[in-house]
């Protein structure tokens, strides 16, 4: 049986008319995907935020080298990603032993008895 209908075009199962149909789209589709290198923006975003709401919030005295390494991994991840990277990690580094030692703090000042006047 031939898949042509009777006028002689040849036939087109579904999708829109004859000469109408859109172009293949590559590469978005199913299989292989290239990688999304954001680079450090947003790591670098969240930790400059992060550590300026406790340096003012929690007097948090690591907050302030913590946000000027975020600041300048901004700064440099369009020339230097590999080192923003590291920036932003000694960032996040700086935050989180800021908070610890914050809680310690208060958890120290809290069970001797400071906190009872």
């Amino acid at each position: 049986m031939s898949q042509e209908n009777p006028s002689g075009y040849p036939y087109q199962p579904y999708g829109a008319p004859y000469g109408e149909q859109p172009p293949p789209q590559y590469g978005y589709g199913y299989g292989y995907q290239p990688p999304r290198d954001d680079g450090p923006n947003a790591g670098a975003i969240v930790s400059l935020v992060l550590n300026l709401v406790a340096l003012v919030s929690c007097c948090n005295v690591l907050g302030l080298p913590g946000a000027i390494l975020a600041g300048m991994a901004l700064s440099r991840a369009r020339t230097r990603p590999q080192t923003a990277r590291t920036m932003v990690i000694w960032s996040w580094v700086l935050f989180g032993l800021g908070f610890v030692l914050g809680v310690g703090t208060f958890l120290t000042l809290g069970l001797t008895g400071q906190f009872d006047d």
